[in-house]
């Protein structure tokens, strides 16, 4: 479902407020790139100093009228926001502006909408905008407040069309969450039948634009969409591959991060970010090249934890090192000798072969193949062997005996033989 908003242009003035406290601290270079991503054209940059938020209009009485300006000097026709705005504040601002006012979830549930490609893509995307839809429908509508009536018109006695419109997103709402819900049981089903088959899931998660659609390409040959621009792709790709000592690996590749990442997208893509939450290795992507990297860590941590994956094993990857002066591709231990970063260029496919030693090391560490002679007593074992797909290969010898090569993870062979 979506509902018809007055056409705007896309000649933008964009606004950004620096606050002191952290945890309100957004970047302004990142804001014109969402801009850009969203299609829109900035035309003016506001930008402005204060210590907390101005309850009316979030931006000070001056700097709104500074905003007007620019408005009528520009002839813009849309309003962007580096900031959450509450939906009392987007219409307090519209209404003096008497121009359209996106806040930066907005602006990034748009960018979402735009790229999402797969059906489950799309309902995710198409239940994030809902959600904050219902918060914000008074906002920009003339007609909201007429009395419904007439034949097949009627939502019920007295009802507004402002009640009837945010029933009719409720009730959808219902219907993509239950959608969403069988999408989700489908995952965890495949995720145990990954698990049964001994098959470990390596997920790539970064900030977006660090280059993990170009390095999935890469590892695993896949042509996913990859681009030079923030949430080039937002669909999850799963795909398998095959790693010396480890065997069959699933590499799944995974949206991008970003800060302060709208909460109804976070709930919304659930199903998708299990796929990270449940995975056996993380390869955290960051962009070697970016001045901000270290901020960006903390950033993508921070979503890992809200979404339980912090506990995941993770290995930093940097990624683009060919931007860099003075780095090489290869492999960082710690005084233990444990693999925490591997420096790598996806667009020079150089470090790739370190990359894979990483992941093999850290994998292998948990699955082991070995042999096993069983004798015809042990059927039970063996049909259990069977049962968790841990058989690579069977002989039996002229006594009877199986002979089995079997590759499984430790902690099925300490239940299996203890």
């Amino acid at each position: 479902m979506s509902i018809d908003r007055p056409e705007g242009g896309e000649r933008a003035v964009l606004v950004h407020i620096h606050f002191p406290a952290e945890g309100m601290q957004e970047d302004l270079t990142e804001f014109e790139e969402l801009a850009s991503s969203a299609g829109a054209c900035p035309v003016a940059v506001i930008t402005g100093v204060r210590t907390a938020p101005e309850a009316r209009y979030f931006a000070g009485i001056g700097k709104v009228e500074e905003i007007r300006s620019a408005i009528v000097h520009h002839q813009a026709q849309l309003v962007l926001f580096n900031h959450a705005l509450s939906p009392a504040q987007e219409r307090n601002l519209e209404k003096v502006l008497q121009c359209r006012v996106v806040d930066r979830t907005g602006l990034i549930l748009d960018i979402f909408a735009q790229r999402a490609r797969s059906f489950e893509g799309k309902l995710q995307v198409e239940l994030a905008l809902l959600k904050h839809l219902a918060t914000r429908l008074v906002r920009g509508w003339t007609h909201l407040e007429r009395q419904r009536g007439g034949i097949g018109l009627r939502g019920g006695p007295g009802e507004t069309q402002l009640e009837t419109d945010r029933r009719l997103i409720r009730n959808r709402i219902k219907l993509i969450t239950k959608r969403l819900e069988k999408v989700r049981l489908q995952r965890d089903q495949n995720r145990q039948g990954r698990r049964r088959a001994i098959i470990p899931t390596v997920a790539l998660v970064g900030y977006t634009n660090a280059g993990k659609s170009t390095l999935f390409n890469r590892l695993t040959g896949a042509e996913v969409y990859a681009a030079d621009r923030l949430f080039a792709t937002l669909d999850p790709t799963l795909r398998r591959i095959q790693l010396p000592e480890v065997g069959p690996v699933i590499l799944a590749d995974t949206v991008g991060f970003i800060r302060h990442l709208p909460h109804d997208l976070v709930e919304a893509f659930h199903a998708t970010l299990e796929e990270v939450a449940e995975a056996d290795l993380l390869l955290h992507i960051v962009d070697a090249s970016d001045a901000d990297r270290q901020g960006k860590i903390t950033q993508v941590n921070a979503v890992l934890s809200s979404i339980c994956a912090n506990a995941v094993p993770q290995i930093l990857i940097y990624n683009k090192i060919d931007l860099c002066e003075n780095l090489t591709a290869g492999l960082e231990r710690d005084a233990e000798a444990t693999i925490r970063r591997v420096w790598v260029s996806a667009h020079e496919k150089t470090g790739l072969s370190e990359l894979e030693e990483a992941i093999t090391t850290l994998l292998s560490a948990d699955i082991v193949q070995k042999s096993l002679t069983l004798t015809p007593n042990d059927a039970r074992l063996r049909a259990e062997l069977y049962q968790l797909k841990a058989v690579i290969s069977e002989k039996i010898d002229e006594e009877g005996n199986f002979h089995l090569v079997v590759r499984m993870s430790k902690a099925d062979i300490e239940k299996l033989f203890r």
